[in-house]
């Protein structure tokens, strides 16, 4: 479980845009705006590009 405290200050590394906290299944942060999802590993989030998935593959 991510820290509430830092999930006030993440933002998208692309856009600076809000992102969405999802639990389910894999713990991941949506970015509606750039529709890619950042996954979260051992309740550390991974905001680079280049880990991000389209939100389609989800």
């Amino acid at each position: 479980m991510i820290d509430p405290r830092l999930l006030e200050i993440l933002v998208c590394p692309r856009c600076k845009g809000e992102l969405e906290y999802r639990t389910e299944g894999n713990e991941s942060l949506i970015c509606k705006k750039c529709a890619v999802v950042f996954p979260v590993r051992d309740d550390i989030p991974v905001m680079l590009m280049d880990e991000a998935v389209p939100v389609k593959s989800q």
